[in-house]
């Protein structure tokens, strides 16, 4: 027995499935979870001591690597002064500072402690500042666990075949309407239907919970039309997106204006830390100057500080780090979907900078509906084989690829190799 495999027995008798999230459990891919004891870089090595090539990035924050050395220093140097005040702190109105003064169309940002609450806020600072009640939200796309947005909400509920979640009181979700991305006629149909009912449609700008799809030419301008029209609030869902596409996140990548912007993780630099932001206007209806209620003993963490501000002044000085990892990007999707059509199997590739997500199936992927097509149990037969060689994606179908500006090219080279190798066996 492997030392993971005796620590899921230890887990599953005290924590529910054995795992603290979902997207960790290996149960659809057949196998046990890797309890990872140590990352550097582009690698992970667990509790048995195999090191592999990671490929989820601990979803998506580790854009400059595991254990990036001036990251662990701020946070060695934090640590040292006290883990946490809950008082206000410089570092707050640093980063604060940092990202109003550099991300379009964002004037005040208030820090939280996770994307979940940072997308509950958001919808609650929107129903405030509009006054109506009804999100919009897209099947397929996840925007973390709380009651109003559990409704066919993408990856982990994907992958263990449940629409939606128990526990969840139908008055929760009586305001939750649901529109079908990438078809801007559902939206329509939804603010036609509800003219002045609409709070807000929040979206992931690149749908990251349902593998990898991204956004139709004229969608996301679409939205923003629609919202402008009918007075309700765009929020985009950066917690994957956001200074991963560009230090802009999606809204600069694509041109597109958002009237509140959440983001996750990476605003820490992997450490617990979600934020939202948006127009002063919008913002401003935040207590304690505004009437709307958001408070954490946590938010804004010292030591979660220092870490994301050093990563974030890593991005915003050295624009580079963007323009290689893109590139490196299309070169190594590009590369996997040259690798697959040797063998004939049915595959699609979608595909956007650094995020990528490969599909077992022949039809194009460009919603809920045609990524729950894919087949799952040919993912996980690829999966098996690509762990063994030593490579770690997210044991699911449904869950995105990352890559960091620590992976080389002669790693993932590698990988490609060994992709082209599993598929021309199956030709």
């Amino acid at each position: 027995m492997t030392r993971s495999e005796a620590l899921f027995e230890r887990a599953i008798r005290v924590i529910p499935g054995g795992v603290n999230s979902p997207v960790r459990a290996f149960g659809s891919v057949g196998e046990t979870p890797r309890f990872i004891a140590a990352a550097d870089g582009a690698y992970m090595t667990d509790a048995d001591g195999i090191t592999y090539l990671d490929f989820i990035s601990s979803w998506g924050p580790m854009i400059l690597g595991h254990n990036h050395p001036a990251v662990r220093e701020a946070v060695i140097k934090a640590c040292e002064k006290g883990l946490s005040y809950g008082a206000a702190t410089e570092c707050e109105v640093d980063i604060a500072e940092l990202i109003c003064s550099n991300v379009r169309n964002i004037e005040m940002v208030r820090m939280v402690n996770s994307g979940t609450e940072a997308v509950m806020s958001a919808i609650r600072t929107a129903r405030g500042y509009t006054g109506r009640a009804k999100i919009v939200k897209f099947m397929g796309c996840y925007h973390g666990h709380s009651d109003a947005l559990l409704v066919q909400a993408g990856s982990g509920v994907m992958t263990a075949g449940i629409p939606d979640s128990a526990g969840v009181p139908a008055g929760c979700t009586k305001d939750t309407l649901s529109a079908v991305y990438n078809d801007l006629s559902s939206v329509e149909t939804l603010f036609e239907e509800f003219p002045e009912e609409i709070a807000a449609v929040i979206v992931e700008p690149v749908a990251a919970n349902m593998g990898l799809v991204p956004p139709k030419a004229g969608f996301l301008e679409g939205l923003r039309s629609l919202c402008t029209k009918y007075g309700a609030l765009l929020i985009f869902d950066e917690v994957i997106t956001g200074f991963r596409l560009g230090f802009e996140g999606a809204q600069g990548y694509f041109n597109v204006d958002a009237d509140l912007v959440t983001y996750g993780k990476i605003i820490g630099a992997g450490m617990p830390v979600g934020a939202y932001g948006g127009r002063r206007d919008v913002m401003s209806m935040v207590s304690p100057v505004g009437p709307v209620y958001q408070a954490g003993t946590l938010s804004g963490n010292p030591v979660a500080m220092q870490a994301g501000m050093t990563q974030l002044k890593i991005l915003k000085e050295h624009p580079e780090i963007y323009t290689e990892l893109n590139a490196k990007g299309d070169w190594f999707y590009e590369g996997l979907d040259e690798a697959v059509k040797v063998s004939g199997t049915g595959w699609h590739m979608n595909h956007i900078g650094s995020l990528g997500c490969m599909y077992f199936t022949g039809q194009p992927v460009v919603d809920y509906a045609s990524a729950k097509q894919a087949d799952t149990k040919e993912f996980a037969k690829w999966f098996r084989y690509m762990l063994q060689k030593g490579y770690y994606f997210g044991p699911s179908q449904f869950e995105a690829m990352f890559l960091s500006a620590a992976h080389t090219k002669e790693e993932l080279q590698g990988v490609l190799d060994a992709a082209k190798t599993y598929f021309a066996e199956r030709a």
